[in-house]
């Protein structure tokens, strides 16, 4: 790395194993389906812990619980207004990272859906070669 104390740009190939577990304990929790869920309805701005419990039509103990798994890990910043509690993303990039998974499983969805419609005979294989006599060709390989 460039500078001892810039880890900014740095990559998994530079990681130590406390850097990897650490990095592994951020991915699990965004495996979480609620958190991700959270992080989608903070997108539009910050909220308080009812207003999310609100949005996302689960209970506010459960909403506090994973609040406070992001908040630990950085992925949101509180701010106390009067007796409430306002949570917003701390780092936008983080939309960024699920953007990239969102669209890998897609395109992984998308592969196996053209698949399936294949073997279901929705979409005709492609047109068997004939010779100038009628017979069918040998595949090029």
């Amino acid at each position: 790395m460039p500078n001892s104390n810039d880890f900014s740009k740095a990559t998994m190939v530079e990681m130590d194993d406390a850097a990897l577990e650490r990095i592994a304990g951020y991915f699990r929790a965004l495996s979480e389906p609620m958190r991700l869920k959270i992080l989608n309805a903070l997108r539009t701005g910050e909220c308080n812990v009812t207003e999310l419990t609100q949005r996302l039509g689960t209970a506010q103990a459960n909403t506090s619980k994973h609040l406070s798994t992001l908040l630990a890990l950085g992925v949101v910043a509180r701010t106390s207004r009067g007796t409430s509690a306002y949570y917003r993303i701390a780092d936008p990039s983080i939309y960024g990272l699920c953007d990239l998974v969102c669209g890998q499983i897609g395109r992984q969805i998308s592969a196996q859906e053209l698949v399936h419609r294949t073997f279901l005979g929705q979409i005709p294989a492609p047109a068997a070669r004939t010779t100038r006599a009628g017979r069918s060709a040998p595949r090029r390989r």
